[in-house]
């Protein structure tokens, strides 16, 4: 399947700002909607006739044998230069659900995202449910800004001083009745009554976890990251930045029009940075309905509702098929990370940073990392020279141990991290077991063995761990002072970022990268790079 995607300016009038010009594919928001079935092999020409460097992530999707694909820039390639362009080429083998999209580079996938739906090979009679959907609904949860979110990514690291948020929630690209001069714009679909409807949900946002309700209406969980899930009924679907929900929903109401609302999640304790307690709404509308019935509203959880964020991120379980992944029972390699808001140093390139003082700063076992700047991570890899561009030494585990969820931390000496661009190197095949934070993997899915609250002690949680139907992830969602385990097996070579998905924290040095070496045979090695693989 073969795709041309346009990135270039839009004008859009939005939250009573007309002709505010964006960065968008297609002169679309959200962009188009690809959609494949399994096996499918895609080619997507990325032209790019916006001011910006660029760069495409097909989020979820394994790149095997195609890693010079998966577009985070510096870690798999040099950015697409204005005026130049680039074939994304890839194939989707042993996948099927809801996947994404998204621009990696600057915060350019505010407006830089679309739907990747893949369908399984026999179509949707084929889904491994019961209840075969009459029809399917893509859902984008994304971000507003009324500025420019390029400048605002930009003055954030040029200062040190994190980016402000967003100034409304937008569903498919509109805001919804709730923000000034959006009402007219609300976006709608139309339902018959009794109709199953398959909800494909997507978190385009770039910083904001959220909920999602649609009034009067419960769903089946069937997926999640495009993996099978055991059907899972619930009034409240639940999704961090970067993840995707499948779920099944029957228009059982009574005839009339009901608000389709995502309101924001955040755990930060007692308080973290601020953010937009707002409501952002679509409109589900019956076939026969009126316009002029006002819609009914969905009472949302409160912004802090944890006990119901965590029962929807642990309750999910895989729907276990011939043929389909199982969670690994031996592990090779463990790690113990955690995650830390903190501060560093000035950068040279930072120059407008108050060098009389430290700058907010994040890390992954007191690593702070940055993308390096004259040559992608897995060149570097492929000619086996990472002088210069990476080192090999991300640690295992924290370098000090103490309560990593209580104040412990809250001194100077505690905060300060230093830059620096770690990798961790595993063998082809290895096993990996990691307790983590909420973040995203790219190359590979895991399986969520365990969740909870508190100081992560292995020994009272391997009795809990799932080694029958774990859900399996590309992205983990884990609220603040809690802890995940994953497990993985690293059986795709390449340079494969994992990172924060809230893009304020990525750009704060919140990630690392797994070099995972070539397997004995030419099909399990680093192919070589493209002939229109990008410069720096």
């Amino acid at each position: 399947m073969e795709h041309t995607f346009n990135v270039g300016n839009l004008s859009i009038s939005q939250l009573c700002q007309t002709a505010r010009i964006i960065t968008a594919v297609n002169g679309q928001l959200p962009g188009p909607t690809i959609r494949a079935r399994e096996g499918d092999t895609m080619v997507v020409h990325l032209v790019n006739h916006s001011p910006y460097n660029m760069t495409l992530h097909w989020h979820g999707v394994f790149q095997r044998g195609t890693p010079w694909a998966d577009g985070p820039a510096m870690v798999t390639q040099c950015p697409v230069k204005p005026g130049a362009n680039y074939t994304y080429r890839f194939n989707v083998k042993g996948q099927e659900g809801t996947l994404w999209w998204h621009a990696h580079i600057s915060f350019l996938r505010a407006t830089v995202y679309g739907a990747l739906v893949i369908q399984p090979r026999g179509g949707a009679q084929a889904y491994p449910f019961p209840s075969k959907p009459q029809r399917e609904e893509t859902i984008i949860i994304g971000e507003w800004w009324n500025a420019n979110v390029y400048d605002l990514e930009r003055m954030a690291y040029l200062t040190g001083m994190p980016a402000a948020h967003a100034d409304a929630y937008t569903i498919n690209g509109k805001p919804g009745d709730f923000y000034n001069c959006s009402g007219a714009e609300t976006y709608k679909f139309q339902v018959r009554q009794n109709e199953r409807i398959l909800l494909r949900i997507i978190n385009a946002a770039l910083n904001t976890p959220m909920f999602f309700k649609v009034a009067n209406h419960s769903f089946t969980v069937v997926g999640a990251d495009a993996a099978y899930t055991t059907p899972y009924k619930t009034d409240v679907v639940v999704i961090a930045p970067g993840q995707t929900v499948d779920a099944l929903m029957v228009a059982g109401a009574a005839v009339g029009r009901y608000y389709v609302a995502a309101s924001p999640y955040d755990s930060a304790i007692p308080r973290g940075p601020a953010f937009s307690n707002t409501t952002g709404t679509a409109i589900l509308e019956y076939v026969g309905s009126t316009g002029n019935q006002p819609p009914v509203l969905p009472p949302m959880p409160a912004y802090n509702d944890t006990d119901t964020a965590f029962r929807f991120f642990s309750n999910l379980t895989a729907l276990i098929l011939p043929g389909f992944p199982t969670v690994p029972l031996s592990v090779d390699h463990h790690m113990f990370v955690t995650i830390g808001l903190g501060v560093s140093d000035c950068q040279p390139d930072q120059f407008f940073c108050n060098r009389s003082r430290t700058v907010f700063s994040s890390s992954m076992n007191n690593a702070s990392f940055v993308l390096p700047k004259s040559v992608s991570m897995l060149q570097a890899h492929y000619r086996n020279m990472p002088a210069g561009v990476y080192t090999r030494d991300f640690p295992d585990t924290p370098l000090v141990i103490f309560d990593y969820t209580a104040d412990a931390s809250d001194n100077a000496t505690m905060q300060y991290t230093t830059k620096s661009t770690k990798v961790r190197t595993l063998k082809y095949n290895e096993t990996v077991e990691m307790e983590s934070h909420p973040m995203h993997l790219h190359g590979f899915n895991f399986f969520v063995l365990a969740q909870g609250f508190g100081n992560y002690d292995h020994a009272t949680a391997v009795n809990k761990f799932n080694l029958v139907n774990p859900q399996e992830r590309n992205t983990i969602a884990v609220p603040t002072g809690g802890w995940a385990v994953i497990r993985f097996v690293a059986n795709n070579p390449g340079m494969w970022f994992m990172h924060c998905h809230f893009d304020a924290h990525m750009d704060l040095g919140l990630g690392m990268v797994f070099e995972v070496q070539d397997g004995p045979t030419a099909e399990t090695s680093v192919p070589h790079p493209p002939a229109d693989l990008p410069l720096c």
